[in-house]
């Protein structure tokens, strides 16, 4: 019967759910509550099934656009429901998009990402942030400051080890360590791993004053016990040195900021002098330059072209997106517009 009714009334979806309502069937009853437009009692028997049945909760909810609906379902997944669990909160996200309340998906993205961030799982943040960034853009919804400013300090991280094994290049490497090492309190997982790595890579390219604020951080009572044996010694040493010769960063290269033209370091993120918040390259962390301008051709964020195209010779997947790219795809762009993917220094911040 079920079959012969495939694409039949709202009457006939009724009687098929009642049918599996008197079976306590609850998954199947409000798959066909459901299609007969009777959201509400299709929401009641999903829940009443329990964790496996929210995605198809959310589907209901986006379907119905109801505000009782909508507080009934985030009421059972912020745990109070029936079981009193609170649920994962991917639901909350899901249901934002669902919905299409793409500020609050945002916002819950951010919460989601930096509780995976917290316990060092850096690929599923950065993913969350980047899906959302490009989900928002999509829609052309404005995207939170924080949430751009997180992907780019876990981008930041994620991309060191491309940059060494890669592209050979440890000073970029080293610049981003130390960006990310201004942040450490949003790394508290790895906190003594990653402000070794800084130092060392530090160390390798001369950035002798950044190697000794790091390796100072690494000798504090709560950290030393839980450096690596293996750099224990040389980190205690940079730190002993101190006064005994000058400890100088070497120099960093400059180049001109894409909405003014000044001279600015060239990992720095923001313009002193007009305030922009520069569009970062996603190959190296770099500020984007005009005449060295590419875009990824999967995810359309920016890129430095000589930067990118090695890389991608080399390696050919995106390290944001992670799709595969090929060499002949990645094209120099003339007169490109950095505004697409800049936000003043009130909205984000300044960025080193």
């Amino acid at each position: 019967y079920q079959r012969r009714v495939h694409g039949g009334s709202p009457e006939d979806y009724v009687g098929i759910a009642q049918y599996y309502d008197s079976k306590s069937d609850w998954a199947n009853a409000g798959d066909f509550f459901s299609k007969a437009g009777q959201y509400s009692k299709a929401l009641k028997r999903y829940l009443q099934y329990g964790d496996t049945q929210i995605n198809k909760a959310i589907d209901v909810v986006g379907k119905a656009r109801s505000d009782s609906l909508t507080h009934a379902l985030i009421d059972f997944l912020m745990g109070e429901g029936a079981d009193g669990t609170p649920k994962d909160p991917n639901y909350i996200f899901r249901l934002y998009m669902a919905l299409g309340n793409y500020e609050k998906a945002g916002k819950t993205a951010v919460i989601i990402a930096r509780q995976e961030q917290d316990v060092g799982n850096y690929r599923v943040a950065h993913r969350m942030l980047y899906d959302t960034h490009k989900e928002l853009q999509d829609q052309k919804i404005r995207i939170p400051s924080d949430l751009k400013r997180n992907l780019m300090l876990l981008h930041s991280y994620i991309i060191v080890k491309t940059l060494v094994k890669v592209m050979g290049d440890h000073e970029t490497s080293a610049r981003m360590l130390i960006r990310v090492a201004k942040n450490i309190s949003k790394f508290p997982k790895h906190t003594v791993p990653i402000l070794t790595s800084t130092v060392i890579e530090c160390q390798r390219v001369g950035l002798l004053e950044s190697a000794f604020e790091q390796a100072s951080i690494l000798v504090s009572p709560e950290n030393r016990g839980k450096i690596d044996d293996k750099y224990k010694k040389k980190i205690e040493t940079i730190v002993r040195k101190k006064g005994k010769e000058e400890l100088v960063d070497a120099e960093e290269p400059t180049t001109p900021c894409p909405f003014c033209g000044t001279m600015t370091p060239e990992t720095t993120l923001d313009c002193l002098n007009c305030k922009n918040h520069v569009p970062y390259c996603i190959a190296t962390g770099k500020h984007m330059v005009l005449n060295d301008w590419t875009f990824c051709p999967s995810c359309h964020f920016p890129a430095l072209y000589s930067s990118f195209s090695k890389l991608i010779q080399e390696d050919r997947t995106c390290p944001m997106c992670e799709q595969e790219i090929a060499p002949t795809a990645v094209r120099k762009v003339d007169n490109p517009d950095p505004r697409s993917f800049a936000t003043t220094e009130d909205e984000g911040g300044p960025a080193e």
